[in-house]
């Protein structure tokens, strides 16, 4: 025999059988979560409005002290292990190979870094490069030889650990530039890229205040020390870069990779397209 359910008016609008309930009260909205381990956002404690909530790792948290800060993502980049059984890599097109630097374990003053402190190298040298590649009707070698000392972008290419030693495969786009000695400032960028000494920044306000270095707003203005020999055209042809060396410019805030010098001065390496304007 069919037996009837009340018929009810869902939360949307929706109408459906389902049995009668009422509606949620702030008092139901205080939660115990208690798994161990736990995945939180922020988002999905929007509806906590006057409670607290309690997590095995966290204590109890009260409203208005839960930030979206507070759950970062977590990255692991693991480097890819090649088996000793393989005796060479050979990159491929317009990548190149590159045996990466140690991370530095010491502060210039001689100061012992933990691990996490470390901050990850962007250097090393160039131990096999590909063959290169094809733009239209021409055929672009690869400039960059073996043996040359490079840096590179941030976070460019694939780590791969080959005879215990870490490596990194990237393409030619990525080398920021050539450098033959220890100091940053002797770089000689590549391609389209510009290397500029930031300006100093402001040590006072307008009205003459005194800024903290937390406080002091990140230049945007510098000197070109050094151009690369330009971009290349849908012919594959190099097309020189519109800005020379000496030159003031005014360069996108957050582009590029930033250098600091054996001199303590701050240099920053970018696309010539990053900057937006000369200063005269």
């Amino acid at each position: 025999m069919f037996k009837s359910r009340n018929f009810i008016k869902g939360s949307r609008g929706q109408r459906g059988f389902g049995p009668e309930r009422p509606d949620p009260s702030p008092e139901m909205a205080a939660t115990q979560l208690t798994a161990s381990p736990v995945t939180v956002s922020a988002r999905s404690l929007e509806g906590l409005r006057a409670s607290s909530a309690k997590l095995s790792s966290f204590g109890t948290l009260k409203p208005g002290t839960l930030r979206q800060s507070h759950f970062r993502p977590l990255v692991v980049r693991a480097a890819s292990v090649v088996a000793p059984k393989y005796t060479a890599i050979k990159p491929l097109g317009d990548r190149v190979l590159v045996k990466t630097k140690e991370a530095e374990e010491k502060t210039m003053g001689g100061i012992l870094l933990p691990s996490t402190a470390q901050s990850k190298p962007q250097g090393g040298e160039v131990v096999a490069v590909g063959e290169g590649r094809t733009i239209g009707k021409t055929k672009i070698d690869i400039t960059v030889p073996t043996g040359a000392q490079i840096i590179y972008s941030k976070y460019a290419g694939t780590e791969v650990e080959f005879n215990d030693v870490k490596h990194l495969i990237l393409k030619e786009d990525d080398i920021v530039g050539l450098l033959e000695t220890d100091d940053i400032k002797d770089l000689k960028p590549l391609n389209d890229r510009v290397f500029i000494k930031v300006a100093e920044a402001e040590e006072k306000t307008a009205g003459g205040l005194l800024l903290t270095e937390t406080t002091k707003e990140k230049p945007s203005i510098g000197t070109v020390i050094a151009v690369g020999p330009g971009s290349l055209d849908e012919e594959g042809k190099v097309q020189p870069l519109p800005i020379s060396t000496g030159s003031t410019v005014l360069y996108s805030k957050y582009a590029g990779n930033d250098f600091k010098g054996k001199d303590g001065s701050n240099y920053i390496a970018l696309r010539a397209s990053d900057v937006m304007a000369i200063l005269s």
